[in-house]
């Protein structure tokens, strides 16, 4: 008997059974074709199914923070240097932002950023036509692998009988350092002038578990002002098929071209909720406001431009618009038009595929609500962001693949009056044990 724990490794195809669901019944049986079974030696990830020799060149690492971790949580609030926010669950998407604001030194108060944020869409669909795989596109619903220095917090749901579910250890919370520098400065005709402060950031992770994929969803919290948004795709091994769509992994293992689409819904709130978005060119003081849902569906890549989300009714002392840029990521639109879409706020319009997503007939999606056309232009409004990560699997993907990550990030412009972070002080220095020289 095989006991592989594998379970997507050894699928049975060829087979396809059409079930009347009022009736309960199987209405239809087709055995295509028999398909050969791929072989599973040496395909078990567990680690006590490993043979020797064993891989050393993994050292062990801990982050350790004598003085306990560097935030606070109240409920479901974080606080942290000048970052609060709200951290929630919900059972279709998951991880829900809500309520982010910053803290103005200048201004002594809290700033509104972001009203709220999660995932969309989660959608894979594989590029085999036939019949077995057509439909296999995982729209999907929203433990974890964390640090050591992360806290770990519990979410809560409505069961099918209204009674409170609860689900330990869902998200967890930690500061990452990284070893990369926020911001340094060296005046070269100053001796000894060289200035340089350490990046520490706040991640708040959700990881998923959707059919052999492992998501795992960051919003990552920077003392300069951004979030960066990223999501990180762990899979096992890919499904089988005896005609080619994908690459040869092993005997009669094929893994699927396929991709990853993450639709992202992000309620921006730019110190109010009534914004505006300019696009503006790198290379001119050109800019165009976009006034209209039309206007501001965008095809990242097309042509060096980038987009600002403004309060125009709100300035800084010399004149401009506070407001947050897009830092986009991977431009893959092989799902949708465009990589960017805003909407005019409706509560309502909150899945981009449809409130019931595969059995949607197409008239309650992102595409039709943006038909509107309304106005955007120093309205509230809700911005879309798709990433997409085209994947062609490879040998060193089987039978488990490394991690593919994609993102975008959200940096404030013309938000502050200056840098926010021109004042943090340097960190302690921290005495550690000396090193021997290895012989």
């Amino acid at each position: 008997m095989n006991d592989n724990v594998n379970m997507c490794l050894l699928p049975i195809e060829g087979i396809k059974i059409i079930v009347d669901l009022e009736e309960i019944k199987i209405v239809d049986y087709n055995d295509r074709v028999k398909v050969p079974v791929p072989k599973s030696e040496g395909t078990d990830y567990r680690l006590s199914k490993q043979k020797p020799p064993y891989d050393p060149r993994i050292n062990r690492a801990a982050i350790v923070q004598p003085d306990g971790p560097g935030f606070q949580i109240d409920g479901h609030t974080t606080s942290w240097m000048n970052w609060v926010f709200h951290l929630s669950f919900d059972a279709r998407v998951g991880q829900v932002i809500s309520l982010a604001s910053i803290y103005d030194s200048e201004k002594h108060k809290h700033r509104s950023v972001l009203f709220k944020g999660h995932v969309s869409e989660l959608f894979v669909p594989y590029q085999d036509p036939t019949d077995e795989y057509y439909f296999k596109t995982f729209f999907a619903v929203e433990n974890s692998d964390c640090p050591n220095n992360a806290v770990f917090m519990d979410g809560y749901y409505a069961g099918q009988d209204g009674k409170l579910v609860k689900v330990p250890n869902v998200f967890c919370i930690f500061e990452r350092h990284a070893g990369d520098a926020m911001w340094r400065h060296t005046e070269l005709d100053v001796p000894d002038k060289t200035e340089a402060r350490p990046e520490v950031s706040l991640v708040a992770r959700m990881i998923a578990t959707i059919g052999n994929y492992d998501p795992a969803l960051d919003w990552e919290f920077k003392p300069s002002g951004s979030i960066k948004i990223q999501a990180t795709t762990h899979t096992h091994v890919e499904q089988i098929k005896e005609d080619v769509y994908g690459t040869l992994l092993g005997d009669n293992t094929v893994g699927l071209y396929h991709d990853h689409f993450l639709i992202y819904r992000l309620d921006v709130d730019i110190d109010v909720s009534d914004n505006t978005t300019p696009r503006k060119s790198y290379w001119t003081v050109v800019s165009e406001t976009a006034k209209t849902e039309s206007e501001a569906k965008i095809q990242l890549g097309l042509k060096p431009a980038e987009l600002v989300f403004v309060n125009p009714n709100k300035k800084t002392k010399p004149g401009n618009s506070y407001g947050y840029r897009l830092i986009p990521g991977l431009t893959t639109r092989a799902f949708t038009k465009y990589n960017v879409w805003v909407t005019q706020y409706n509560k309502s319009e909150i899945w981009a595929g449809g409130r019931y997503v595969d059995q949607s007939h197409g008239e309650d999606t992102l595409a039709v609500w943006s038909l509107r056309n309304r106005e955007i232009d120093n309205k509230d409004m809700v911005f879309w962001y798709v990433i997409g990560i085209h994947h062609l699997p490879c040998q060193e993907d089987f039978p488990l693949m490394p991690t593919l990550s994609a993102g975008f990030e959200l940096r404030p412009t013309n938000f502050f009056e200056s840098s926010p972070v021109l004042k943090v002080k340097p960190p302690k220095p921290v005495t550690l044990p000396k090193c021997s020289a290895i012989p």
